[in-house]
């Protein structure tokens, strides 16, 4: 995080699902707004709409498809996914289409894993994930990327770049897979077409 200046994201208020970007967003000024760890789509639309009540605005959902991924396999994959489309879903009608303002998606997928293709089943859906809104919602302002780590990559290394992004410089990415390597170095993978 000391590769990002201090109060980068005073103000801005972040959704969050499980995962540990909470306290490196909220160093950084952000607003903190915990998702409840259920699917229900009822729950995370109580939940935007509430942020919305207590601070005028949600500017960025963050969600890290890892803890739901959980042990991996069919059933990991489709619990992450399914509950990322519905929190998404929720979230973005609440807090961004519906009152007519700009949003911001984040997908934070697991790493690679030999054993597991199922981790690369959901590192390929967030990214189809991020592309397919990134045209569907553009007509609303909202934005979509998805986030592959690499195997050694840290916590540390996926908040730099969660905060990057939910940063006013984010406002450049919709539609892209960001891939962190072995070294921490960002490679974005080309649009197709």
């Amino acid at each position: 995080m000391e590769l990002l200046r201090p109060g980068l994201l005073d103000g801005y208020v972040i959704a969050l699902g499980a995962g540990p970007f909470a306290p490196p967003l909220a160093a950084l000024g952000a607003i903190p707004e915990t998702l409840p760890d259920s699917c229900a789509e009822d729950e995370a639309d109580a939940h935007a709409r509430a942020a919305l009540v207590a601070h005028g605005e949600l500017h960025t959902l963050v969600l890290d498809l890892r803890p739901a991924f959980g042990s991996g396999g069919h059933e990991g994959l489709r619990r992450a996914l399914d509950g990322a489309w519905v929190t998404i879903r929720a979230v973005a009608v609440a807090a961004w289409i519906e009152p007519g303002r700009p949003g911001r998606v984040l997908l934070v997928a697991p790493p690679p894993s030999a054993e597991d293709p199922a981790a690369e089943g959901l590192r390929a859906a967030a990214e189809n994930v991020a592309r397919t809104l990134s045209i569907e919602w553009a007509r609303h302002g909202v934005t979509t990327v998805a986030i592959t780590p690499g195997a050694r990559t840290g916590d540390g290394e996926l908040a730099t770049l969660v905060a990057y992004l939910a940063s006013p410089a984010g406002d450049y990415f919709s539609g892209a897979r960001l891939s962190l390597g072995e070294s921490g170095a960002v490679a974005e993978t080309p649009s197709a077409g």
